[in-house]
């Protein structure tokens, strides 16, 4: 009558000891580290696990364990005095090229991380780390569009055979410069054909007829919505190199990003990391005029700007870009089917693709330059004060010959190895900044702040936990002590849970737990007190134990899938801390009722079972 099948207690053990498992690595804690990582997200070379080796041991400082993985480096030291010294030997002789951040490292053994066994992640709140609010730049973002529609401008009106004397993108809107009024006629067709983004408005100059083209406003909202979500995508492909397992990242208002990175220590590190993005743009060089000349003597050619190669030399290119990294779809590292030589094979977008072939075709045998930008954040002090800026270095990685028009496939050469290639490759897969940023806000929570939530979250849930099992040990005995074995495994499940899941623990997270552990013994509650009921209408045990369960069953699942939803509406339409809460309750919710219903009946069956001839219960 009272019989629990064996299969059930064979998914009982391996439910408990699945879970048992993954909840270990908790015990072990965290080991201070240091992680080394390229500036520009390129693979790190083999020889830096002996540079590090080499700069530690020249300065007598012990390390623990070197983890070396293509993306990064790990250094595990066994307290914050060595981790905070080998991080300063570490920038000062790697450079400024890598990025040296001081980070937690989980100190699991080796057996639980080969079977993927990983702690719980914290959040800002319990780990401690960073909180930036980032302001972006619209107007640059408004500049940088303007700028692109004046190279195409200048493009369609070439290709329409309208004469120009010039065109300039000024602050707030392009300006065209017209010879003939009927030419300024021809031009305003071809650009409101062309370019329907844009409002002309006629405005004659002493000696021209000009055209003032501004953006329209509901076109340049959607543009700046887009540079918006371009810089919070960016963002996170940039965080991944601080090795921040739960990066928050998300838009505050219409212009503005909140980043917070639990566990980064260093926060100057993660600005940098944070503001320096890189993209490349592709312009034809001026083969007329001599740039060494330009450089000595300050006077650039007006269609010209003099940029820089690798090695120093000077070079004068377009002012007009011909694509850039907005209109990058796919670039893949490779090499040239006839030199050998390393290349990023790079696929353009439809509107680049076109100005691309009409550029190659009227340009072969002329250089085509690739400049390679980065914007780096810079601090300067101004009149005792700290000021944010944002410093945009150029730089022409390539000047190749154009042997034959191509439109949107073709390759970058010039590189030096197949890393850099493949480096480069990953970069501008990883995208640019639309806008640059600057960050106004910036709040740090320490370990130790972290520490005390962690402590007081924990004494919370131990205390809750305590009084519960007293109070479940004296009013239901024998059962109530049953009931406390599936409350102490429901914790354990909890938390390994929330470790195979990589869900983020936040302080309404712990709340979520305290409030499981009150809600868990609830089925529980439902069954005994269904059972003594039973036992008082003149059951018999055996009897008043399958009734029980069985009877109780619709209640207690009434009960807990209507706060289950409660909790999926919680995590759907909350925001951080709520759907940390969320995230806890709704785990608890499964897990208890696991453990109130299976757990609870399998240990009353090998206590009371149906073989022996039970007179009573301890209930």
């Amino acid at each position: 009558m009272n019989r629990f099948p064996p299969w059930k207690y064979a998914l009982l053990i391996i439910v408990i000891g699945v879970g048992s498992i993954y909840a270990l690595p908790n015990l072990f804690g965290d080991d201070p580290a240091v992680q080394i990582s390229s500036i520009r997200g390129f693979e790190l070379e083999q020889d830096m696990v002996t540079r590090v080796e080499s700069a530690l041991d020249a300065q007598n400082i012990e390390y623990g364990g070197i983890e070396f993985e293509p993306q990064r480096m790990l250094v595990r030291f066994d307290n914050v005095d060595r981790q905070g010294r080998a991080a300063e030997v570490l920038r000062e002789t790697l450079g400024p090229d890598y990025v040296v951040a001081l980070n937690l490292a989980p100190a699991t053994p080796a057996w639980l991380r080969a079977i993927n066994g990983e702690p719980m992640v914290l959040g800002l709140d319990l780990q401690g780390g960073v909180h930036f609010l980032m302001q972006v730049d619209m107007d640059a973002a408004r500049t940088q569009q303007l700028e692109r529609f004046e190279g195409t401008i200048r493009t369609d009106l070439r290709r329409a055979d309208v004469r120009y004397r010039s065109v300039r993108a000024e602050r707030g809107h392009v300006l065209v410069e017209l010879r003939s009024e009927e030419d300024r006629d021809r031009a305003r067709q071809v650009i409101n054909r062309e370019i329907t983004e844009l409002v002309l408005e006629d405005r004659d100059g002493s000696e021209t007829f000009n055209l003032r083209a501004e953006i329209d406003e509901d076109i340049l909202r959607e543009l700046q919505q887009t540079a918006l979500r371009q810089n919070i995508s960016t963002l996170r492909n940039r965080v991944n190199e601080l090795g921040v397992a739960e990066p928050v990242i998300q838009q505050q208002g219409a212009d503005r990003i909140v980043v917070q990175l639990p566990g980064v220590q260093d926060t100057a590190q993660a600005k940098r990391v944070l503001g320096s993005t890189a993209t490349v743009e592709y312009r034809g060089v001026d083969e007329q005029n001599d740039p060494f000349e330009a450089q000595r003597t300050g006077r650039i050619p007006p269609q010209s700007r003099l940029y820089f190669m690798r090695n120093g030399d000077p070079i004068l290119l377009s002012r007009t870009v011909i694509a850039s990294g907005d209109n990058l779809v796919m670039a893949a590292a490779g090499f040239d089917q006839q030199t050998g030589q390393p290349n990023v094979v790079v696929t353009l977008d439809g509107p680049g693709a076109r100005r691309m072939l009409e550029h190659t075709t009227q340009n072969v045998g002329n250089r085509m330059g690739v400049v390679f930008i980065e914007h780096r954040p810079e601090t300067r002090t101004v009149d005792g004060e700290e000021v944010q800026t944002t410093r945009r270095v150029e730089e022409v990685i390539s000047a190749a010959v154009t042997r034959e028009p191509f439109g949107g496939r073709f390759q970058t050469t010039g590189l030096g190895s197949a890393t850099e290639a493949s480096q480069l490759a990953m970069l501008l897969r990883a995208g640019a900044l639309a806008a640059p940023m600057q960050i106004i806000e910036e709040r740090t929570v320490g370990p130790s702040l972290g520490q005390d939530n962690i402590d007081q979250g924990f004494n919370s849930v131990m205390i809750g936990f305590a009084l519960v099992l007293i109070v479940m040990a004296i009013y239901y005995k024998v059962f109530g002590l049953i009931a406390n074995i599936a409350l102490t495994v429901n914790l354990v499940l909890i938390v390994s849970l929330l470790s195979m899941l990589g869900a983020t623990l936040t302080l309404p997270g712990i709340a979520g737990i305290v409030l499981t552990v009150g809600m868990a013994v609830d089925a529980n509650v439902l069954i005994y007190e269904r059972i003594r009921e039973e036992l008082r209408n003149g059951s018999t045990p055996q009897a008043a134990i399958k009734s029980g369960y069985e009877k109780a069953f619709s209640t207690i699942a009434d009960a807990n899938v209507t706060t289950l939803i409660a909790a999926i509406v919680l995590f759907l339409f909350g925001t951080g801390p709520i759907q940390g809460f969320a995230v806890t309750l709704s785990l608890g919710i499964v897990t208890s009722m696991f453990t109130a219903i299976i757990g609870t009946r399998g240990v009353v069956s090998l206590v009371y079972s149906a073989k022996k001839r039970t007179k009573s219960l301890a209930i």
